[in-house]
């Protein structure tokens, strides 16, 4: 197969990809697996076709400014407002959004994802049994790609008036917090504390 086939065939599933995270709020690896299959069949997928999240994310982009280009800015600011509002409230556990939220992305479908960085991820359990929070409890791939999961506890965040928001909160320990917020040169960040969050919402106002 020609470079240039690998080339369409990758721009064609992340495309895909990008309408199924944007009109259905599937996740990236889930939306990447479901396009393929959609393309290429049943046929095993060659790893060097498929495309990466970032080529993936630029297509959400896309897809959201062509399709969704009156709502979706409003939603992404509701989004990022009510980021805030909890990372007030999680202040004492060094909170750091991520996800669409951040990178500008998140539409109807989308949670807010916050990691949080403190030495007991039991103190975030009692802080939200406190508060009379119902949550979950799962486990995430750990950032730095390292074997043991992180814990992550999930909720609904009633709204007014409106249908309640999904929140994640993925609790590392203090130490991984140690390089954990460098970003390469050219590259968007993958985390932002509550200072960063409230600039991108100034610069967006």
């Amino acid at each position: 197969m020609h470079q240039t086939d690998i080339e369409l065939l990758r721009s064609e599933i992340a495309a895909a990809a990008a309408r199924m995270i944007a009109e259905d709020g599937a996740d990236y690896a889930t939306a990447k697996r479901k396009a393929a299959r959609q393309i290429l069949g049943d046929s095993k997928t060659r790893g060097d076709i498929l495309p990466d999240n970032a080529q993936i994310e630029e297509e959400v982009r896309l897809y959201n400014e062509l399709f969704f280009g009156e709502t979706q800015p409003a939603r992404l600011l509701h989004l990022r407002q009510l980021a805030v509002q909890l990372m007030e409230e999680l202040a004492r556990f060094n909170p750091y959004l991520t996800g669409a939220v951040l990178n500008g992305t998140a539409g109807e479908h989308s949670d807010i994802h916050l990691q949080l960085f403190t030495s007991s991820a039991k103190d975030v359990e009692i802080y939200l049994l406190n508060k009379n929070i119902n949550f979950d409890v799962s486990e995430s791939t750990h950032f730095k790609g390292r074997h043991e999961p992180v814990e992550t506890l999930s909720y609904l965040l009633p709204q007014r008036g409106a249908a309640p928001e999904g929140v994640h909160l993925a609790v590392y320990d203090v130490d991984d917090l140690r390089g954990g917020i460098r970003t390469a040169p050219g590259k968007r960040a993958e985390r932002a504390d509550i200072d960063a969050v409230r600039r991108l919402i100034m610069e967006e106002s």
